[in-house]
């Protein structure tokens, strides 16, 4: 499967239960369902994307990439990689550049699956990487999540033997939100075999504001088993730009490495992520941003009673009381688009945090679809 597939449409093969995951989400829906949700007057609550757009230092770095459209960037790979990889301390032949941090997802699958292994996961997470391990011929191993909706770290650690390639570990995980702190992170790695490799999925790790987390990438020179994917879809805002990273031990960088395609990136994607990583300022704004109409939402959801997982991430997972299938249609006759339902967690519904006035509409939206008291 192409690793240009995006994150959410590689988790439609998902569908609404494990039979029907062989097909996509959209194949066989109504036209109007399946109607992709373009124009302006559509909310876009679905993907956890940043509802902002670029920056004027952005907007500058596409219009000088605009100028060499015509050239392979080379260069500004190298240029890239290098800039990473001095953010996080490490050497650029640690960092491997992706078409999304989903191409991270799907390289780290093809260099460490095969027949024969298995691939150790939470139930639910972001899908990806259990998905492409059919097409590796290997086995999934799904631990259910703990009852505060948490990564169920010994269990996944318990599952782990010989024949295990790889464990994926969301954190934040989609779609609950939830992290896994650092120490116990740090635990998790020591108790699994050497010889399977940790991915440790970060796409989300810009918002989150708990003192217990840590991330995974300061942790590879004692664990080198240890493969950290990150993207510039989320906070950085370049979700349509296709940019994402790995960084990992030289030799599990270097393994990678050999299972992307040549150029995977873009120069304007490569252009604005060199802009983005020298601005002081984007991360910092877009967190407040966004994390401040969380706890909005939060609080009004408090105030009508209702159930959530609480969220250190741009999206947010609400109890509905019922099967989430139809709350999802109904939301889409007004316009706005939710998140998909995930089968394990069939009452809750996965809302994506947008703008305040966005947001304000879906929750004027929710309160109409799902009064408060028949969520409750």
């Amino acid at each position: 499967m192409s690793s240009a597939i995006s994150r959410r449409k590689f988790a439609g093969f998902v569908g609404a239960t494990l039979g029907a995951s062989a097909f996509p989400s959209w194949i066989g829906a109504s036209p109007k369902a399946a109607a992709s949700p373009s124009s302006t007057d559509w909310v876009r609550l679905s993907s956890n994307e940043n509802p902002y757009p670029l920056t004027p230092r952005a907007l500058e770095a596409l219009a000088r990439a605009a100028r060499s459209a015509s050239r392979y960037p080379d260069e500004a790979e190298d240029e890239t990689r290098a800039a990473i990889a001095r953010s996080h301390g490490v050497a650029p032949e640690q960092i491997v550049l992706g078409c999304g941090s989903s191409d991270i997802l799907h390289m780290a699958d093809a260099a460490f699956l095969g027949p024969g292994k298995t691939v150790v996961a939470a139930e639910p997470t972001f899908e990806a990487v259990l998905l492409h391990a059919r097409v590796t011929n290997s086995e999934a191993i799904k631990v259910p999540l703990t009852s505060d909706f948490r990564h169920d770290l010994a269990g996944m650690a318990a599952a782990c033997d010989a024949r295990t390639g790889l464990v994926y570990v969301c954190n934040p995980n989609n779609p609950t939100g939830t992290i896994v702190g650092g120490d116990e992170l740090e635990a998790f790695f020591a108790r699994v075999p050497p010889s399977t490799v940790v991915l440790v999925d970060e796409a989300y790790h810009h918002f989150v504001e708990s003192p217990r987390y840590r991330t995974a990438a300061g942790m590879i020179e004692r664990f080198p088993n240890v493969v950290v994917a990150r993207t510039f879809s989320k906070i950085y805002g370049m979700a349509g730009m296709r940019l994402g990273y790995g960084i990992a031990s030289r030799a599990n960088a270097e393994t990678l490495g050999r299972q992307a395609s040549w150029n995977n990136t873009n120069a304007a994607g490569l252009q604005i992520a060199l802009a983005g990583l020298a601005d002081p300022d984007l991360v910092p704004t877009q967190r407040r941003r966004l994390n401040d109409t969380r706890r909005w939402l939060c609080g009004e959801l408090e105030r009508d009673k209702r159930r959530f997982i609480p969220s250190e991430t741009n999206f947010l997972m609400i109890e509905v009381g019922r099967d989430v299938a139809p709350v999802i249609l109904a939301f889409r006759e007004k316009r706005i688009q939710v998140g998909r339902k995930f089968p394990s967690l069939s009452n809750w519904l996965r809302v994506s945090i947008g703008t305040r006035e966005e947001t304000a509409a879906f929750l004027s939206a929710l309160r109409d679809i799902v009064p408060a008291r028949a969520a409750a």
